[in-house]
């Protein structure tokens, strides 16, 4: 298994620390969960079903035209390499590691890209994956740039698979209305925007003949009853997602200034981390740990991403352990 943030329990045990006492900003959700609406006996008691709403809310929340739920979008990122034979598949990285990892598991050759190289190697690859905007770097890229990068692979039967986990606080640069185009498949991670990762929902975009094949390959009832209505009352909460996107954007904003005034500037983020490299990030990261912070570390590239911080508390908190952290050093 991959290392992933929010190892929560694990850190409480290594470092003596109960759960309580931490501040985790290792995952890059929003740290203001949506509010669990009421949910009735009978979608626990009862198989859930596929027509009750939630695909309609989902294709109206993300803008196209059908969509594939499933148990969370690792699910989707596991199962894809099923739905073709062997070839070359590229991925732009750094990024979430599942990507590169599910691919190779199932026999093909992998090549990880930096986003330069990509134009290089495209013409060479059978599937090309990218995670836009990119976890962890926050590198955001145009629609018309994927675009042409998707009518390359198309035109030989290649794909591109877009990664829009973090994409919900910029719509507009959102791939979901071209979904319908073959050899295109973008997935969303319902999880971090709304605050509920531990719903495990996601959603696949793609044309009908893949998501029926896909569908196959996740079988019946993937998603829990429950879990259908909580997300359809969601996807549904327009008013919700305005304060959410504001909230977390004005506090991405305020994170990068605070990283920055302690002489920490981040080399990138999106509206729900920042991402800081620095030749000291396992020093900062043990100094952070050792007071109830977690950070999450990347050691192959000497980074660190940061979550927003969510009451005023935590935010004194963490400011605080900068100040501390360069009186020590």
């Amino acid at each position: 298994m991959l290392e992933h943030g929010g190892r929560l329990r694990k850190a409480a045990l290594e470092y003596g620390i109960a759960e309580a006492d931490w501040l985790d900003l290792s995952s890059g959700l929003a740290p203001w969960p949506f509010p669990v609406p009421d949910i009735p006996l009978r979608a626990w008691a009862r198989l859930p079903e596929n027509d009750d709403g939630l695909e309609q809310a989902a294709c109206d929340y993300y803008g196209t035209a059908q969509v594939l739920p499933v148990a969370g979008s690792q699910m989707a990122i596991q199962l894809l390499p099923r739905l073709r034979r062997d070839g070359k598949v590229g991925v732009l990285s750094p990024c979430y590691a599942e990507h590169a990892e599910a691919w190779r598991r199932n026999g093909y050759i992998v090549r990880e890209v930096l986003e330069q190289e990509v134009d290089f190697f495209l013409d060479s690859l059978d599937v090309l994956v990218v995670v836009n905007p990119n976890n962890p770097t926050g590198l955001s890229l145009t629609p018309s740039r994927l675009l042409d990068w998707h009518s390359r692979l198309a035109q030989r039967g290649g794909w591109l698979v877009v990664d829009e986990a973090f994409m919900d606080n910029t719509p507009q640069l959102s791939l979901a209305p071209c979904a319908h185009m073959v050899g295109l498949i973008v997935l969303r991670s319902f999880g971090k925007f709304f605050g509920l990762a531990g719903v495990r929902l996601g959603f696949v975009l793609a044309e009908r003949k893949l998501l029926k094949l896909l569908a196959e390959q996740v079988g019946p009832w993937a998603v829990s009853g429950p879990t259908r209505v909580l997300g359809q009352a969601c996807l549904k909460d327009a008013e919700g997602h305005a304060r959410q996107r504001l909230r977390t954007e004005e506090a991405s904003k305020r994170l990068a200034l605070l990283l920055e005034e302690h002489g920490f500037k981040p080399q990138g983020g999106c509206a729900l981390f920042q991402w800081l490299v620095t030749e000291c990030a396992e020093e900062l990261h043990e100094f952070m740990a050792r007071r109830g912070i977690l950070l999450r570390l990347f050691t192959h590239n000497s980074s660190l991403r940061f979550g927003l911080p969510g009451e005023e508390a935590d935010w004194t908190r963490l400011a605080q352990a900068f100040t501390d952290y360069a009186k020590e050093s």
